[in-house]
């Protein structure tokens, strides 16, 4: 079997943002943990030249390859992050360097999937690479890019957005998010949501923001809380009652509310509507399934049961979700 990774090509140049160089590698790092696929990601960091490059917060970083090598090669995924700077007023405006722009466009054209981490947005844009497509960037420079480049529809709101082979990340640790979709785009989402519990994340977002996520993952200290919890989310196709939930983690109702509130700050039932929530909003990003086949299979009994979640914890409807968060097809 062959053990060449899928390249990650992630472009340096002075005074890019610290996080979105170093926060995708962590997450293909600990992929390495939860799989045997030995094709998992080669990530390589590409500058201009091989002299180390100042990031802004003051840290060097030392490329491994040139632009020059990086295009001799087929890459994977083309990773751009960005760079801003601020104002007396402080005001943020995005960076963009007509060079490391001409390097992305030649990258682009061997590379299988083009992103961009944060402020990046500005430099693939400026490529040409987003006209007719939707994109976002960080909020602080959404205006920005949708003044400069009227052609690239700009939506501020979620922390990532994918158009065809093009995918587009939000501010800061936003970079995680997007990492792990890619993750989930490759390896399946239940890989990406182990990778996520390595980086002990909180929620594992695939797209939307944050206010249109649940927890789906929260932090337990005890053996039978995370077994029971598993539980829940290989069941939840099942009744999950107060009583089924006793029964499997073999304790009262009483205990098991108490140990509930206690490790998980939530009730039994909170919470398995909360997973139950999760799933269903997976699916409806990421596939056509009716709301009806959605419905039995995340346990909700009806659609009206269904609606009604996703209005008291989403503050939407299912199908409306949908149209704003499906990802586009590839």
């Amino acid at each position: 079997m062959s053990t060449v990774g899928r390249l990650v090509v992630i472009v340096l140049f002075e005074g890019v943002d610290l996080l979105d160089v170093t926060g995708p590698p962590e997450v293909f790092a600990l992929l390495r943990r939860e799989i045997d696929d030995p094709t998992g990601y080669e990530v390589v960091l590409a500058a201009a030249s091989k002299e180390p490059v100042t990031t802004s917060a003051g840290v060097r970083v030392l490329p491994d390859i040139t632009f020059e090598e990086a295009a001799a090669r087929r890459i994977d995924t083309l990773m751009v992050p960005g760079s801003v700077e601020t104002d007396a007023e402080r005001r943020v405006r995005a960076l963009v360097d007509p060079e490391v722009v001409t390097w992305v466009k030649t990258l682009a054209a061997r590379t299988r999937r083009v992103t961009s981490v944060c402020v990046g947005a500005h430099i693939l844009a400026a490529a040409g690479l987003l006209d007719g497509k939707r994109a976002t960037t960080h909020w602080s420079t959404a205006g920005q890019l949708a003044a400069d480049h009227p052609a690239v529809e700009v939506d501020a709101d979620p922390i990532f957005i994918r158009d065809g082979d093009v995918w587009t990340g939000a501010g800061i640790s936003s970079c995680l998010d997007l990492s792990l979709a890619l993750v989930a785009d490759d390896f399946g989402e239940t890989t990406a949501l182990r990778v996520a519990r390595q980086l002990v994340m909180y929620l594992k977002r695939p797209s939307g923001q944050s206010q249109f996520s649940v927890p789906l993952e929260p932090v337990s200290t005890t053996r039978r809380v995370e077994d029971l919890r598993h539980h829940v989310t290989r069941h939840l196709d099942a009744r999950l009652t107060l009583a089924d939930l006793a029964e499997v983690a073999h304790v009262s109702e009483r205990q098991l509310t108490r140990i509930f509130k206690s490790e998980l700050g939530t009730t039994p039932s909170a919470y398995v509507e909360s997973a139950r929530v999760e799933r269903a909003r997976i699916l409806l990003e990421s596939t056509d399934a009716t709301l009806e086949r959605i419905t039995t299979t995340c346990g909700f009994g009806t659609t009206d049961t269904l609606i009604r979640a996703f209005r008291r914890r989403l503050d939407t409807t299912p199908m409306e979700y949908r149209r704003r968060f499906r990802a586009v097809p590839g």
